[in-house]
């Protein structure tokens, strides 16, 4: 089995523009997700899927320089993106993970990817429903599954979001690693406004590099201790994410942290 980590990117965002290239620590954004996608066990790629827009040039350099290869694709249809970057690699599975997420977790990535293989699904992640910290969340799935969905998928969110059209097709086996719970999954550890870039920064500032590999049972543990820094981007809480009703066929018993690490 090989096994690719896809990790979307793109220079555009409406409400932080370049937001991936601002450093945490001695590092861009961009490349903190990347690094922690590479010690996801069985990881053989690591791409970034990068639009093929002149703006998004610098992404690209941006992802080169940190040592990782790049695909380019169409800005808007980013499911084609991701089939198109399968299709460079030639991997047999494909784990989604998107570029706001600085603070990917490998060992709960790790877990999702067991799931998959132990139920037989042919498609696991870890948020149906939500209940891990917001920015963990990862989606693995075969190739093949990836490229029918390139073919099939009509609605425009179906290609914008990738996988749609994988998590409700009524035919497909789901699978859900479900998270702890217990208000673990407000916590908001995804970089969408300048108040994550500040709560990111901030955690860099008390952690220094070992912010880097720190695991979600240590940065959650950090957040207990010190409300202060969870304050910071409190107020962009995605209620529509906690609200999402669409569950998994198969889900695991909710995974303390301390036991995906």
């Amino acid at each position: 089995m090989t096994l690719a980590i896809i990790v979307q990117a793109r220079f555009g965002s409406t409400r932080l523009p370049g937001k991936i290239l601002n450093p945490l620590g001695s590092k861009t954004a961009l490349a903190r997700v990347l690094d922690r996608c590479a010690r996801i066990a069985g990881a053989d790629h690591v791409i970034a899927a990068i639009p093929d827009t002149h703006a998004d040039d610098v992404v690209a350099d941006a992802a080169r320089a940190a040592g990782y290869a790049v695909s380019r694709g169409s800005e808007s249809d980013v499911l084609s993106r991701y089939a198109k970057a399968a299709r460079d690699c030639g991997a047999e599975y494909i784990m989604r993970v998107t570029s706001d997420c600085p603070f990917i977790d490998p060992q709960i990535c790790d877990r999702v990817v067991d799931l998959l293989h132990a139920t037989h699904a042919d498609y696991a992640c870890n948020s149906m429903p939500a209940q891990f910290p917001h920015g963990l969340d990862c989606e693995v799935f075969p190739a093949v599954l990836l490229y029918r969905a390139d073919r099939l998928a009509n609605e425009p969110g179906d290609r914008e979001h990738v996988t749609p059209w994988l998590r409700q097709h009524p035919h497909l086996h789901h699978a859900c690693l479900v998270g702890p719970g217990q208000g673990l999954e407000r916590l908001r550890w995804t970089l969408d406004y300048a108040e994550d870039l500040a709560f990111f920064q901030a955690v860099y500032a008390e952690l220094g590099e070992a912010a880097a590999t720190a695991s979600a049972a240590q940065l959650a543990a950090l957040c207990l201790r010190r409300p202060d820094l969870v304050a910071i981007n409190a107020g962009r809480l995605d209620l529509g994410r906690l609200g999402d009703s669409q569950w998994a066929e198969v889900v695991s018993a909710p995974t303390a942290l301390r036991d995906a690490a």
